[in-house]
């Protein structure tokens, strides 16, 4: 098994170990991080609906003309405070943070605490 397969894979396990234990309810819906070589997004699901009730990331036309320059880990603090801004107007103050199994640290801690800067509470 190749460095990345294997990456992967502990990935996966983390992500399914995880999401063994949370889940998105109307109340607190769950927020989601994918984090690609490239790119970041979040989304606020419902699970008890299978519905996305708010989401944001890097491809956003709202940011597309603010990431022009910026590092990635600033790009992601621009995709939370959004995400944030977009989970109010939803109707959504409280959510469980599952990180996909992408370790907390680097884009994914800043998406989560500029999530949290602008309103979110979890």
């Amino acid at each position: 098994m190749g460095k990345t397969n294997l990456r992967l894979a502990m990935r996966l396990k983390r992500k399914r170990r995880i999401r063994r234990k949370i889940s998105g309810t109307p109340e607190r819906p769950r927020l989601s991080v994918f984090r690609s070589a490239r790119h970041i997004y979040g989304q606020i699901i419902d699970d008890t609906r299978g519905l996305t009730l708010a989401a944001a990331s890097t491809l956003s036309p709202e940011l597309k003309d603010q990431l022009a320059g910026l590092k990635k880990v600033e790009a992601a603090k621009l995709v939370g405070r959004l995400l944030a801004e977009k989970a109010r107007q939803a109707g959504v103050e409280r959510v469980i943070f599952d990180r996909n199994g992408f370790l907390y640290h680097g884009r994914v801690k800043a998406l989560a605490d500029s999530a949290r800067e602008h309103g979110l509470i979890f």
